[in-house]
């Protein structure tokens, strides 16, 4: 197996925290987002929208977090990252998508750049920006954990799965412009119950060979 990302990606940074949960072996590959290495014909090749994650696997170039998880779900079943009922998997899905779908689209590189660069925001906006969807899709997610039988020590149950998977980098995301978690406690909790497995930890920006400060 192969991946693509860059330290900072999230979406990258989940499926870093897929295979790992899987056990997985893997080699990375780096593109520089900020270099603009993903507009190189070489990696355009790879995957034509220009984005990380791509997973070479099986013969096969895998792109998107989400689907690129849910593939390895359904090849290598053990452990699951999905819940055993279509109840469950949907409410699963549903809060992952929150993040993946709603929060993370609008905040991600290339947005920012537009916001800053043709658009002529400053840093103070893009910092207004950012925090105010990420404020809005937990002030969403955390009702939806707080008040579900479900929800256990993990975001379903008592085991890390796809929820987790994209809660954890949008945590880490909420660092950078320093949004207060008060208000979401359950987000929290469920965050620094992740980090204390390795699958997280070794996943997580700063365990990463490009890192940069």
């Amino acid at each position: 197996m192969k991946l693509y990302g860059f330290f900072r990606s999230s979406a990258a940074f989940r499926v870093r925290i897929a295979l790992n949960l899987k056990r997985l072996d893997y080699q990375q590959a780096f593109i520089h987002l900020r270099r603009g290495e993903q507009e190189q014909p070489g990696y355009r090749a790879i995957n034509p929208q220009g984005l990380v994650p791509a997973l070479e696997t099986d013969g096969l170039t895998l792109i998107q977090s989400l689907p690129i998880i849910e593939y390895l779900d359904e090849r290598y079943p053990d452990p699951p990252l999905l819940p055993g009922d279509p109840a469950g998997r949907a409410r699963v899905r549903g809060l992952a998508a929150i993040v993946a779908c709603d929060i993370h689209p609008i905040n991600n590189l290339r947005v920012l750049r537009y916001l800053h660069g043709p658009l002529g925001h400053d840093e103070a906006a893009l910092a207004q920006w950012y925090n105010h969807w990420i404020d809005a899709g937990f002030g969403a997610l955390e009702p939806l954990l707080a008040a579900s039988p479900h929800t256990g020590a993990f975001c379903h149950g008592d085991a890390p799965g796809l929820a987790d998977i994209a809660l954890v980098p949008q945590v880490v995301n909420s660092e950078r412009y320093r949004l207060d978690l008060a208000p979401f406690p359950t987000i929290r909790r469920i965050y620094e119950t992740c980090m204390t497995l390795d699958a997280f930890a070794q996943a997580h920006p700063r365990a990463q060979p490009d890192c940069e400060a």
